[in-house]
């Protein structure tokens, strides 16, 4: 364990400071300061000996927490990263974008605040980087065997790194220019600056995996041709349907965007691209429906874009600063959170729901008529006299994903789908195709960044198993049922 009296003498969580708002929302830079080292390891000192640490049950990886937290609070940084690296490919990537269950799951989460987990292990990795311990780490030999892997999100990547390292040759197939999927152009510049991806993509380049950008699979290349030249396709392009707004008005409505037309071209612009015909939120009263974490990522661009105003809608009631009785330690509860997009300014409106879109006589949105809602037996009723229309300009839907695009997928390959619309697998991963696997959010449905890593993991040992004719020691880190804990 670190410190064993660590939890008794810091009884507090111990962050990095944000930076302040006047100046953030004039850049795209990433909003954290970088944290004191001493601070960072009293912070892991906190980890206790707790017997069964809970936090493995809350991470779908299976990171080993309490190892490398005891490490960085001895400062055994190069040992630290190797037992981080054990289970994570990317911790750059879940040290900045997870919404961390494992510090929800933390044994001391029961009476103090929990160990900044997250945090130890951004600090551990980039570290790593700095020190020039994270080095490519190619295979002895070649197997022969070729895979291609269809998207290049986290599930792809995590799914190619492992079977390049397996000594497989493999294709990444992006439809997008450049590689990364929604880690590149759906995650803003201030959550997570995409030097951060590139330096990790040229470790896989430099280890052998090959990236084929600009190729939409079942247009520019079919998936019949795929299958025909791989010994085995791995399906790990997302849940990229989005979740629209079924209300009057909505058809043809101009300025009522998704936030994957809004935010792609943002992050490009970021970048130092120009954009044809980019809607931008300079000047405008903007609402954003959803109050997920694309919603905040809407939030904070639109401030660093100028909004004149800008206000989240969200159908639930707001929930509370503690759990909930339904939602007891050690599962992720619902609670009210305040991200760095929130802090930067507008007004977030829980219990609210869109009754129409309200446009002027060219089709352009002028605001929403809404009103607010309560809990019913069968659903959300209406408050009496609570109807009002909040003026907008330009309205964001951030109201989730459901589901791949699989109409190529089942035209071409004949891909079974299952109740959800996501692609069925096996309990191997595979598809009702054989050779072909699925990965993340395309079968498991919209979820959490640990889980496309983990699920990418997993996948790649039955694809290493199936290739090779025997058992892979890959890990395997979860199943495709697998699902987070609840009651």
């Amino acid at each position: 364990m670190a410190d064993p009296q660590g939890f008794l003498r810091t009884r507090e969580r111990e962050l990095p400071a944000r930076r302040p708002v006047p100046v953030r929302i004039k850049d795209w830079r990433e909003v954290y300061e970088e944290q004191e080292l001493g601070q960072l390891q009293r912070q892991a000192g906190r980890c206790m000996d707790c017997g069964i640490p809970f936090c493995h049950s809350g991470c779908p990886l299976g990171n080993l927490i309490p190892e490398w937290n005891d490490l960085a609070w001895k400062g055994d940084w190069r040992d630290a990263i190797e037992r981080l690296h054990a289970t994570n490919n990317f911790p750059e990537f879940t040290g900045r974008l997870c919404p961390a269950p494992c510090e929800t799951a933390c044994v001391l989460g029961i009476n103090q605040p929990a160990v900044t987990i997250k945090q130890v292990e951004v600090t551990t990795i980039e570290k790593a980087f700095a020190d020039g311990g994270v080095a490519p780490r190619p295979p002895e030999r070649l197997s022969g065997k070729t895979v291609a892997v269809v998207g290049s999100g986290p599930a792809g990547l995590a799914a190619a790194q492992q079977l390049t390292r397996a000594g497989h040759t493999v294709a990444v197939y992006e439809r997008a220019d450049r590689p990364g999927g929604l880690l590149r152009y759906g995650i803003p510049e201030f959550k997570m600056e995409k030097s951060v991806l590139d330096r990790r993509l040229q470790q896989m380049q430099a280890e052998g995996t090959r990236f084929r950008s600009s190729v939409d699979v079942g247009a520019d290349v079919t998936w019949e041709q795929l299958r025909a030249r791989y010994d085995a396709v791995v399906i790990a392009m997302g849940a990229t349907v989005p979740r629209d707004l079924d209300v009057s008005g909505r058809a043809g409505a101009k300025g009522v965007l998704q936030a994957m037309d809004f935010l792609p071209p943002a992050n490009r612009v970021a970048l130092g691209e120009t954009v044809d015909g980019q809607v931008t939120a300079e000047g405008k009263d903007v609402i954003v429906i959803g109050g997920g974490d694309t919603g905040a990522d809407c939030i904070g661009t639109s401030h660093r874009q100028g909004a004149r105003s800008v206000t989240s809608l969200e159908i639930m009631p707001q929930p509370g600063e503690d759990r909930a009785p339904g939602q007891p330690w050690p599962t992720y509860p619902m609670l009210f959170r305040v991200a760095s997009a929130h802090e930067e300014g507008g007004d977030r409106l829980y219990a609210m729901s869109t009754q129409e879109v309200v446009t002027d006589e060219d089709g352009q949105v002028t605001g929403l008529r809404v009103h607010e809602v309560r809990r019913a037996e069968s659903g959300f009723e209406s408050v009496e006299g609570s109807e009002r229309i909040i003026p907008a300009q330009l309205v964001l839907l951030a109201m989730g994903f459901l589901g791949p695009q699989t109409e190529t997928l089942v035209a071409q390959l004949g891909v079974e789908l299952d109740e959800r619309s996501n692609v069925r697998r096996g309990a191997d991963y595979m598809s009702s195709v054989p050779g072909v696997f699925v990965a993340g959010d395309a079968g498991r449905g919209q979820s959490l960044i640990v889980w496309a890593i983990a699920e990418g993991r997993a996948a790649a040992h039955h694809v290493d198993a199936w290739l090779s004719g025997k058992p892979s020691r890959l890990p395997r880190p979860v199943n495709p049922t697998d699902r987070p804990l609840t009651v």
